[in-house]
């Protein structure tokens, strides 16, 4: 099962449907394909793997410059997590404002694990055993 979880908040910006294409591409089954729209922080995701989709045992992809941060979220969380950078091309012109943001978000979600907050928006659960398709938007 892949569990596609991004920023969906807008109409014009959607990461999770570009993610589901991607992989369509790959001509991986859409029941196999869980769409999680309020994945607006890594906190976020990896708080509603859990709570939302009953996620026990994750790999996560990522960009390597934020992958240690998501693999202690989840661990933190309770989630058994392993982890595999999806970097194949070098961020020149972004590694600084990367590395200012990562710092920042690390101490952020610092505290969150110590305070594990519930995710803004919940919602009921979905069970990652079944049909993706129920997730579509």
């Amino acid at each position: 099962k892949l569990l596609m979880s991004g920023d969906h908040g807008r109409k014009e910006y959607d990461e999770v449907n570009a993610m589901r294409d991607y992989v369509l591409e790959q001509n991986i089954d859409t029941n196999d394909i869980f769409l999680d729209h309020a994945g607006f922080s890594t906190y976020d995701s990896m708080y509603r793997a859990k709570e939302v989709f009953g996620i026990k045992k994750v790999i996560i992809v990522t960009q390597r410059y934020h992958l240690y941060r998501s693999l202690y979220i989840a661990n933190e969380l309770g989630i058994e997590a392993y982890g595999v950078a999806a970097d194949d091309i070098p961020y020149p012109m972004i590694n600084k404002k990367n590395e200012i943001r990562e710092f920042l978000a690390r101490n952020k979600d610092f505290v969150k694990v110590m305070l594990k907050p519930s995710s803004k928006y919940v919602g009921d659960a979905i069970d990652i055993k079944g049909s993706g398709n129920v997730t579509l938007d």
